[in-house]
């Protein structure tokens, strides 16, 4: 990339809520894109931190209250475009210590707590399918991946377990 070549960047965030034996997923409709299950999260906005964006993002997405302190760090994946000058880097959370009712009626989908372990066997997309497990295992992870906007694929993928 030359020096005169603008980089863009976005930063989000994904947080999932952990009850005993089962987690909260939102069933998101093929109209909102992403269909399938996933964590909430979305957009940090600017300026705040990025752990102030997990809470919003949660709050919003779920109804549930978090505080910054109780967010468990769990990781990040990268997302690199090359042909657009891309990157977008979600950071990873979980949480097990929350306050507040569910959402009656969900921005992002239906709301549903889903045991752990069958999590995966529901309609996901594949790049949330393969960070679901790291959540709970010990340490943290990084995710790397090249897309080609060309081929609308990943040209390189690189999952790292840290600590």
């Amino acid at each position: 990339m030359s020096a005169l070549q603008k980089l863009e960047c976005g930063i989000y965030t994904m947080c999932l809520v952990q009850d005993g034996d089962r987690v909260l997923l939102v069933n998101r409709p093929d109209k909102l894109g992403f269909p399938g299950y996933l964590g909430p999260g979305g957009k940090v906005d600017f300026p705040e931190t990025i752990t102030e964006g997990a809470v919003r993002e949660l709050r919003e997405e779920t109804g549930l209250l978090v505080k910054e302190e109780d967010l468990i760090f769990k990781g990040m994946d990268g997302y690199v475009v090359p042909q657009t000058n891309y990157r977008y880097i979600v950071f990873n959370y979980l949480v097990k210590n929350f306050q507040g009712e569910l959402l009656q009626n969900p921005p992002e989908g239906e709301l549903a707590w889903v045991h752990i372990n069958e999590a995966t066997e529901l309609p996901m997309q594949p790049w949330f399918k393969r960070r679901f497990p790291l959540f709970f295992e010990p340490g943290t992870f990084e995710i790397t991946v090249v897309w080609d906007e060309n081929e609308q694929r990943a040209t390189q993928e690189k999952v790292i377990q840290l600590g």
